[in-house]
């Protein structure tokens, strides 16, 4: 939804603030970092795997013989997955500015990072499914939903994903 009421498939901001938090973009501009073709390297050897959309699917899942139909109903596409050591990262990001659908999404992440286990049990995998949102979201009208995202074992941040969080190292990775 944008300012003014309008909304739906026309809306831009929530696509700007993506592309701001690109977590390829991100790693990049860190020191001693480099993502080449989805592998992200520290001092030259490979410390994750990235994967956006239907990559995850393409790139991860289907070459290890996963079937996303036989475990899940309907694909789910990541913003962005981050995959370190055995621990796949779930990162979505979710930009608002006034009230909209995004209130609602931000709910789902139970389940969608439930679905995302199911997909990943076969590979042994663990998930840990997270947002980035704006600061939108840090209003006491949101503080239910943000106590309820942490209750059922997910997370989130304001415009910074913690390294240490992803498990590469301490700092942060902040949208611009």
């Amino acid at each position: 939804m944008i300012k003014g009421g309008k909304g739906g498939a026309k809306t831009q901001s929530g696509l700007v603030f993506e592309s701001k938090v690109k977590l390829e973009d991100t790693i990049r501009a860190l020191k001693g970092y480099e993502v080449r073709n989805g592998i992200v390297l520290r001092g030259g050897s490979e410390v994750a795997r990235l994967f956006y959309k239907r990559g995850l699917y393409k790139n991860l899942l289907e070459p290890r013989g996963v079937d996303y139909s036989k475990l899940i109903s309907k694909r789910l596409e990541p913003d962005s997955a981050l995959l370190v050591g055995n621990t796949l990262y779930i990162i979505e990001i979710k930009f608002q500015e006034v009230g909209g659908s995004v209130d609602e999404k931000i709910q789902t992440c139970d389940f969608k990072r439930r679905q995302y286990e199911k997909l990943c049990q076969p590979l042994g995998l663990k998930v840990v499914y997270a947002y980035v949102l704006s600061e939108f979201f840090s209003s006491p009208g949101y503080e239910d939903v943000r106590n309820y995202i942490r209750a059922v074992g997910c997370h989130y941040f304001f415009k910074t994903i913690p390294l240490d969080f992803l498990g590469l190292d301490e700092g942060p990775i902040e949208a611009s």
